[in-house]
């Protein structure tokens, strides 16, 4: 099984390489890049959402799961990608967000169009007897998780921006259109998904109001927008499905708040046979620089696992701070880059490396002008979002870094003359070594 003892490399396209010179990465600037990737001794790719998407949250957001976004490329440079990718002995890892459509989806626009619509029952939507919301869900961006919509004089409610409706998986037509999408990018010869915020996808049914955010820190309380058991029931489904196909792997991102819990995330494998192959978590991103407290973390998710289950490794991602950054003051980061990177390909289980990690890229110092993040513009100056940990890969020392020769999406890091790709100086020569 080539996801127990591969590594896999998690590509934030827009930030990868930029091929047609727009400024954004893209689909052929991976294939251009195969050969690095190969040679780095990478098994699998991870991709983050290609499909057809406003963009409201970069990808996260889609319109049409079985269309590429054009910003992208094409159908064709998928296909191709898939191809090349294969013919190096690689695989591919798509993004798939199944909690959430965007408002420009056909779904949604039909499920708003009228309180009789078919579709109606798709999303979550609740009426307000006195006005006011429906109960007190928040959205994980800050608010109120309830949009009133003026079409119907409903709310529907949305677990990340206004912008991403949530799908009503309580309803099975909701099941069988995506286990349908599912089926159509395996035929396309994806080996695997990496779900989003798998354990959102069902809410309470009753609507009961969740807990404080005190109480959900300290766990002292049921929080009913998420977690639900039933949601395991979809991913038993869920595995019977991709077990009808040879080799391919689920991985799901659960969403849990510092300082993680490795035994819910352990629950999303079920008992290693019947959920997901496999399930992040977190703890370990969330922990500061201690042995003591970095042997703990490790002891703890690995006693969590299954005994048919299998663990991965992560410390970096989209939307986490890259782990040379993790501390506010931090001495010593280039031996510890390196010993953590040790750990990282070490470990038991599967480690998963985000772009330029390898590199031993920072966090980029984003000036407010260029935010992109819509967290990052709703927050500043007090959180200035995830652009940083997404800024364009150090490919050379040339203008823009080698990502591009037009002016990025997001400003190149100031280091990228001595963090790069070629003539490495960082990380990379061991990270190529271990691997």
């Amino acid at each position: 099984m080539w996801w127990k003892h591969g590594t896999v490399y998690h590509i934030y396209l827009r930030s990868f390489y930029d091929s047609n010179q727009n400024g954004v990465g893209d689909i052929q600037g991976i294939i251009s890049k195969l050969p690095y990737l190969h040679n780095l001794g990478i098994d699998a790719l991870w991709l983050s959402p290609v499909y057809q998407s406003p963009h409201a949250d970069f990808g996260y957001d889609v319109s049409d799961y079985c269309q590429i976004d054009s910003l992208f490329g094409s159908m064709d440079d998928f296909d191709e990608l898939v191809k090349q990718t294969h013919q190096l002995g690689m695989y591919i890892i798509m993004d798939m967000v199944l909690n959430h459509t965007s408002v420009e989806h056909l779904w949604f626009m039909e499920s708003r169009s009228s309180l009789e619509n078919p579709k109606r029952d798709w999303y979550i939507w609740k009426a307000s007897n006195d006005g006011s919301r429906p109960n007190n869900w928040k959205n994980r961006f800050g608010g109120s998780g309830w949009e009133f919509d003026i079409i119907t004089r409903q709310y529907y409610y949305h677990s990340f921006l206004k912008e991403q409706p949530d799908l009503n998986w309580r309803n099975k037509e909701v099941k069988k259109a995506m286990f349908k999408i599912i089926k159509f990018w395996l035929n396309k010869g994806v080996d695997g998904f990496r779900f989003d915020v798998i354990n959102f996808i069902i809410k309470d049914g009753k609507f009961r109001n969740d807990p404080t955010l005190i109480s959900q820190l300290l766990g002292t309380s049921k929080v009913f927008t998420r977690n639900r058991p039933k949601s395991l029931k979809i991913l038993s489904s869920l595995r019977k499905l991709l077990d009808q196909y040879t080799d391919k792997v689920s991985i799901g991102e659960v969403y849990i708040l510092p300082p993680g819990d490795p035994q819910l995330a352990a629950s999303y494998l079920g008992n290693g046979t019947n959920s997901l192959h496999l399930a992040f978590d977190f703890s370990l991103a969330f922990k500061r620089w201690s042995a003591k407290k970095y042997a703990q973390t490790i002891h703890n998710w690995m006693q969590a696992i299954p005994p048919k289950g299998w663990p991965c490794s992560v410390v970096s991602n989209h939307d986490l701070h890259r782990s040379y950054n993790r501390q506010f003051v931090r001495f010593f980061k280039e031996p510890k880059a390196r010993l953590e990177a040790m750990l990282l390909l070490t470990l038991k289980g599967t480690p998963f490396i985000y772009y330029g990690q390898e590199i031993g890229m920072v966090n980029g110092h984003i000036p407010r002008k260029h935010i992109k993040d819509p967290l990052g513009k709703k927050f500043w100056p007090f959180y200035t979002g995830r652009d940083k940990a997404r800024t364009p890969m150090q490919w050379d020392s040339s203008k823009f870094a080698g990502f591009s020769l037009t002016e990025p999406w997001l400003p190149v890091n100031a280091d990228y003359r001595h963090k790069k790709c070629k003539y490495p100086m960082g990380t990379t020569p061991f990270f190529t070594c271990t691997l």
